[in-house]
């Protein structure tokens, strides 16, 4: 596996589980029992915490990339058992 193709493999994972992190533990103004701010959505969260979500992304996609990886480079699942993808006989 190239590292350009496994850095975009590790960024298509890394950002499809940032987004699946983001609502946890998220708590509206009215949830924490403050007055929301002016001009702001009332679902907007009260304190975002972005760091330790970012933090537990990178474990979290560390981890599914590592899997990737192995199942690529192990050759446990290639294209040819993909049985939606179409199939090129050769011709003689």
């Amino acid at each position: 596996m190239e590292i350009t193709f496994a850095a975009a493999i590790y960024l298509l994972i890394w950002w499809t589980v940032l987004f699946a992190i983001l609502p946890f533990g998220v708590r509206t103004h009215e949830e924490a029992g403050e007055e929301p701010v002016p001009g702001a959505a009332e679902s907007a969260p009260h304190t975002p915490h972005l760091l330790p979500k970012v933090v537990a992304t990178t474990i979290v996609s560390s981890i599914v990339f590592a899997l990737v990886y192995a199942i690529i480079v192990g050759r446990v699942i290639t294209l040819d058992d993909i049985p939606f993808l179409p199939r090129y006989e050769h011709i003689q």
